[in-house]
């Protein structure tokens, strides 16, 4: 499983609305966000915790390197 350690739940929202999804959803613990075929849901933690972060991207069908890149 990668690590993508210090994010912030803030900037992994920009950086997948970057990579063409939006949100669906906020709650006071969760944001969801969906590019019409997957949904994902995003920690509202500051930081998000490192392997959590990259399953979440992994799971977004991006690569570490790509995702460093739109954050």
């Amino acid at each position: 499983m990668p690590k993508i350690p210090g994010v912030n739940h803030r900037n992994a929202v920009r950086a997948f609305e970057k990579a063409g999804f939006h949100i669906v959803r906020e709650g006071r613990k969760h944001i969801v966000i969906s590019d019409g075929t997957r949904f994902l849901t995003i920690p509202r933690n500051n930081p998000i915790n490192a392997f959590t972060m990259g399953g979440i991207v992994k799971d977004a069908g991006l690569s570490v390197e790509e995702f460093r890149k739109l954050l």
